[in-house]
């Protein structure tokens, strides 16, 4: 049975491989953020979301980034 619009050809054509990502949490110094998270994010980490901490000077960091091969 053909699909719609020609569709299931063309997903066949393009599939590729899902990303698979690996994850971190890591604690943020609220007075020193901009150079925590530039230093995850020159080992290939992308922030996901940032939450607060236990106390008001410490934030919750999610990282992920593509597992590598």
């Amino acid at each position: 049975m053909p699909g719609v619009g020609g569709l299931v050809g063309t997903a066949r054509r393009y599939s590729r491989r899902m990303t698979q990502w690996e994850y971190m949490t890591a604690p943020v110094l609220v007075h020193a953020t901009k150079q925590i998270l530039d230093n995850f994010g020159s080992d290939g980490w992308e922030l996901v979301q940032i939450v607060p901490g236990m106390n008001p000077e410490n934030l919750v960091a999610y990282f992920k980034r593509p597992v590598q091969a």
